[in-house]
């Protein structure tokens, strides 16, 4: 019989509404129904393409016996953390602090005020590593809830009054500079694996936000070893096994420290930050790897991800049937020898072994391995074979069993992706990608936006989710519609930018420039959630900073370049401590440092002019293009700029000073080279 869960749209919770767990979605019902009954509330929160989060369900949350007795002792509540990202970060902060850890599954045991006092992530069926069973858990949490009550209560107290006292101010000490700057990529560089690019050691996650802000400080100050740590890191991903050789598309994190292996599921932020990622790579510096892989990872994001309604879904599970019908992560992506053979051929396949660097041994599980560029240059190598041989194996692969797809529509990784799109198809004249970018923007104004004048988290099948956008939902999608403006020539992208950050102002500021995770007027948690450092995306906190400052360089308010500003003081405090953490904060104070530089075009959108407008390096540079007689109005850059000789005109400007305007592209591209 399936539980309350049935009603949700969340991928995840369905996953879970034929449990024998008599689940509740997170709720004020749920707990009413724990103080009614006298009894803590378990909270499991996880997401779709979780694997551990699939163990754990499958070992104990299937099981009829866990079930019976978690629901008579407890209101067991799910949460889908890319749904509710409010409630996972209050309660993930708690784990951390008592735990040291966190990750998903997240299970924690709460009062039925919502108060923490018991936390943990998975625990086995049975005692292991350590760790205690999960019967053992629930059998010692009721044992201290019916005995110890008080200290229970005692301990709930402190843990909430503890997080309450964590509330972050700004940064008093002014705007990040030069010398914080300058301390950030030193910090990198001491971080920094020489041997295999990336930074720190196992498991091994992409640093998109950090590379940003690598190729817009070589940009800005012509600093060489930030360029060659940006493209030595790029160029070790994308021929690693963490990217996808077959079928383009990165996954979300190397469980070494080489790249070799991934954990296999792929989501729709890591793919649309590393799409631009390589696209800005390519754009300073011709690398014909880097535009390969910002193209590729572009069409399997459209290929793979696009919903029918136009956005993009969330992720693609790590896990998939294999051929004996068993349920495992990579069944998807690995291959033996034999099944090379199988496809290829003897002598292809040998060819492809050697490639790929698939051995009899095997770099994964069961003598399988997971395709790597193992040659050191491809320029060597018989492009046409590798392509024959490459297509051939995709094609093989499509008859595999392919991984579940979380249909879930999120509006901040859309926004990333809307981005990342709008601008390769930009650089490398792909109209179709730009296309796709405005899409899954018209789908989030009109569903996303609808007609409350506010953002919501998520949509499926076109239809809006419960739950309110938080603040990277507003700050990555306006960072989405500014990057759409400046690439289409149309103004309404700007205009809906500004109401979102207009709203940003209003409801997520606090005192001295801090910023808030939840609108002022958000459901009330034990905690009003900030956090100002980036995780696998950009911080709402910088994201919103960034796209505040890009909004007031195009139409020069100073409310928005003041909360900017404000905002930015938070990097001055950790950008030299914890520059991994702070990447896309440190990459919006390149812009600061650098203007961001105004660019005008009088002239027609997708032309020289504007072309190469959109390819200069200038950090954050904010560009404006169109017809003067048209586009005035839209674009408050473009008034009472007309074409010079009745030529295509740039017209270029920061720091409240600008240049003699120019017809000839050289000559613009001289004044955006950083």
């Amino acid at each position: 019989m399936a539980n309350r869960l049935a009603q949700t749209t969340s991928p995840y919770l369905l996953q879970h509404a034929d449990n024998p767990v008599d689940w509740w979605p997170w709720s004020p019902e749920a707990f009413e129904e724990a103080r009614r009954r006298g009894v803590p509330v378990l909270l499991s929160v996880g997401y779709a393409s979780c694997h551990w989060c699939h163990v754990m369900a499958h070992e104990s949350f299937e099981d009829p016996a866990v079930a019976d007795y978690l629901n008579a002792h407890f209101v067991p509540v799910k949460v889908d953390r890319e749904e509710r990202p409010d409630v996972d970060a209050v309660y993930m902060e708690a784990v951390q602090a008592a735990t040291g850890q966190g990750g998903w599954p997240m299970t924690v045991f709460l009062t039925d005020e919502a108060e923490p006092f018991y936390f943990g992530t998975y625990f086995p069926p049975e005692p292991r590593h350590g760790m205690p069973s999960f019967h053992q858990v629930l059998e010692g949490v009721v044992a201290a809830w019916t005995d110890r009550r008080d200290e229970v209560a005692e301990v709930a107290g402190r843990i909430v009054r503890d997080l309450a006292g964590r509330s972050l101010a700004a940064g008093e000490g002014g705007l990040p500079g030069e010398p914080e700057l300058a301390q950030a990529l030193l910090r990198l560089t001491r971080d920094y694996d020489e041997k295999h690019g990336g930074f720190g050691g196992a498991p091994k996650f992409p640093p998109s936000m950090v590379i940003e802000f690598l190729l817009r400080h070589h940009a800005r100050t012509g600093a060489e070893g930030a360029l060659q740590m940006a493209a030595d890191s790029c160029a070790a991903m994308a021929r690693g096994g963490i990217y996808d050789q077959l079928g383009g598309g990165f996954a979300r994190y190397a469980v070494d420290g080489e790249w070799t292996v991934p954990h296999f599921e792929k989501m729709l932020y890591d793919n649309a930050l590393l799409c631009r990622v390589y696209a800005h790579l390519w754009r300073a510096t011709g690398s014909d790897l880097a535009r390969r892989v910002a193209l590729e990872t572009a069409d399997f994001m459209v290929r793979e991800l696009r919903t029918t309604e136009g956005g993009f879904a969330s992720a693609l599970d790590a896990d998939s049937e294999d051929a004996q019908g068993r349920h495992v992560e990579g069944a998807f992506y690995a291959w033996t020898p034999a099944q090379l053979r199988e496809v290829l051929g003897e002598e292809d396949a040998a060819f492809a072994a050697d490639y790929f660097g698939v051995t009899e041994e095997g770099t994964f599980e069961e003598g399988s391995s997971v395709l790597r560029l193992v040659r050191t240059g491809e320029e060597d190598t018989d492009a046409a074979r590798v392509a024959d041989v490459r297509a051939r194996l995709l094609a093989a692969r499509e008859l595999r069993v392919r991984p579940e797809r979380d249909d879930k529509v999120v509006a901040a990784w859309n926004g990333l992706a809307i981005a990342a799109l709008a601008e390769t198809g930009a650089y490398f004249d792909r109209p179709d990608l730009v296309e796709r970018a405005t899409e899954a923007a018209d789908l989030l104004v009109r569903v996303h936006m609808g007609d409350v004048a506010r953002l919501c988290r998520t949509s499926k099948d076109g239809r809006a989710g419960d739950n309110s956008g938080v603040l990277e939902d507003y700050g990555d999608v306006a960072e989405g519609f500014l990057a759409l403006a400046s690439v289409t020539g149309e103004g309404a992208w700007l205009d809906f930018a500004g109401f979102l950050l207009d709203i940003v102002l209003e409801r997520f500021t606090g005192e001295g420039g801090q910023l808030f995770d939840t609108a002022d007027d958000a459901e009330r948690l034990i905690r009003r959630p900030q956090d100002p450092t980036d995780s696998a995306t950009p911080a709402g906190w910088t994201a919103a900073a960034g796209a505040l400052l890009s909004y007031a360089a195009h139409t020069g308010s100073e409310a928005h370049r003041t909360a900017a500003e404000g905002a930015l003081g938070i990097v001055r405090a950790l950008g030299p401590k914890a520059p991994r953490f702070i990447g896309w904060g440190l990459a919006v104070a390149e812009a600061l440092l650098d203007g961001p530089r105004e660019v005008a075009v009088a002239g027609p959108v997708g032309g020289e002019l504007h072309r190469t407008a959109l390819l200069g390096r200038a950090p954050g540079a904010v560009v404006a293009a169109g017809e003067v007689a048209d586009a005035g109005t839209e674009f408050p850059l473009l008034v009472d700029r007309p074409m010079v000789g009745g030529e295509p005109t740039a017209y270029v400007c920061r720091h409240f000073v600008c240049d003699a305007p120019t017809t000839d592209a050289e000559e613009l591209a001289g004044k955006l080279g950083g």
